[in-house]
């Protein structure tokens, strides 16, 4: 049993594995959540469930949040006065993704009730947290890091600090805004390989093993199906307008790598569904090949 005491808000798709992995780990694991249905991704582990975030925050070394954004925390930490319940000397841990300065001012606010804080955003979705392989970009005071990496390796193949508080955040929104520009890449060479009159299954069994592979091209073949790909594609969205608002908040310009990756989430679904129900080659290679020259990208 390792002496920490561990909160846990935030039980949903990848929330909910991450709990486990916690209370797998040997962490004693209290969890609170809005609606009780919640509360079965805790079925089966040893826990204690608290009917208020307030009665749970009184008695925690570490929160752990995993919410949808910065203002579900903001809400937590003052709408529902969570910041006066926790304890002096505890540590709050922000695994969603958000806006690198506000994670500073959220930081902050809480060092003034003699809270830590790092702001501790992963990747992996839901696949990751199962398989406890999240990649965790953290940012924050080292020592708060140090006290708090066994947690954090409880559910991570890879935690690294990044360095002071809103970094790790940073981290994040540059891992999401290349992975669907890598999206985008695969998009563009599949679409040039249905052209082609190429058999799009066997040319990505191949590309997942060779030099053209990335992670986004991996997942297309494997946990982003039909059905999750809509929902997903409005995450990404999200994501990377979420990126481009921080960088211009800094006074950088992501019009790039926001375009891009833009335009990958919009081919989500039609790429799935190219590999899901891929069309057959075409009998003739010439006459595929001389389709494609004869076909502007535009025309797709």
């Amino acid at each position: 049993m390792n002496d920490l005491v561990i909160g846990f808000v935030g039980l949903g798709d990848q929330g909910g594995p991450m709990a486990r992995a916690i209370a797998e780990a040997g962490f004693d694991l209290h969890v609170w959540a809005r609606r009780p249905a919640s509360l079965e991704a805790a079925a089966g582990l040893a826990h204690t469930a608290h009917d208020g975030v307030a009665s749970l925050a009184a008695v925690v070394d570490v929160l752990c949040l995993c919410l949808r954004d910065d203002g579900d925390i903001r809400d937590l930490l003052d709408g529902q006065g969570l910041t006066a319940s926790l304890r002096p000397g505890s540590a709050v841990l922000n695994h969603g993704t958000g806006d690198p300065a506000e994670n500073g001012r959220i930081a902050a606010r809480l060092a003034g009730a003699g809270i830590s804080y790092l702001d501790a955003p992963v990747s992996g979705g839901r696949p990751g947290a199962l398989s406890r392989s999240l990649t965790t970009f953290v940012g924050g005071e080292p020592a708060v890091f140090g006290r708090c990496l066994p947690l954090l390796e409880s559910f991570s193949r890879k935690v690294v600090h990044m360095g002071s508080v809103g970094s790790g955040q940073s981290a994040k929104l540059l891992n999401n805004a290349l992975t669907m520009s890598n999206l985008k890449n695969a998009v563009d060479a599949f679409w040039l390989a249905r052209r082609l009159g190429v058999d799009l299954r066997k040319l990505h069994d191949a590309l997942m093993v060779s030099s053209g592979s990335s992670a986004i091209l991996q997942a297309l073949g494997g946990p982003i199906d039909a059905e999750i790909a809509p929902h997903l594609q409005g995450l990404m969205r999200k994501d990377i307008e979420h990126f481009a608002e921080a960088m211009r908040a800094l006074d950088l310009d992501p019009s790039s790598l926001r375009d891009r990756g833009l335009a990958g989430a919009e081919g989500l679904v039609e790429i799935v569904g190219w590999l899901r129900r891929p069309e057959p080659a075409a009998a003739d290679d010439g006459g595929a090949h001389l389709a494609a020259r004869s076909m502007r990208p535009s025309e797709a």
